[in-house]
């Protein structure tokens, strides 16, 4: 090997060596940006630890929603027809948000289970309607 083949196998080297710790470096600071989506019946089996931020999607119990105007606080069961989770919401609650509608929320657990809410997105279905017909 010569010294022209010794400094391209140095810089061929030394390139792998930045590209991989940029790489590194990215993957780590997305993982601080990672939100996980989980169903009622996966959050029962995962058991995540009070605080750790995800979001959870599923329909809204009927019957399940109390609201305290007062304070703006909301709460209602979002289930998959397994597993129900009380989550608790602090705020005015998206338009589409309705009992037996599908909801994802982000928000994290508290130390006794409950969700605490930070977002609340209702999904509505792909049918137009016009706003005077939404409410039937």
């Amino acid at each position: 090997m010569n010294a022209l083949q010794k400094k391209r196998l140095n810089f061929v080297l030394f390139m792998l060596l930045v590209a991989s710790v940029s790489i590194s470096l990215s993957l780590y600071a997305l993982k601080q940006n990672i939100n996980l989506f989980y169903t009622p019946s996966q959050l029962a089996k995962q058991h995540l630890p009070p605080g750790q931020l995800f979001r959870l999607g599923g329909q809204v119990k009927k019957g399940s929603v109390k609201q305290n105007e007062q304070q703006l606080l909301v709460s209602f069961v979002v289930s998959d027809s397994t597993h129900p989770i009380l989550v608790e919401y602090r705020g005015v609650l998206p338009d589409l948000f309705r009992e037996g509608q599908s909801v994802v929320i982000e928000g994290s657990l508290d130390s006794a289970g409950i969700m605490q809410a930070n977002q609340v997105l209702a999904k509505h279905d792909e049918r137009y309607r016009p706003a005077n017909t939404l409410h039937n």
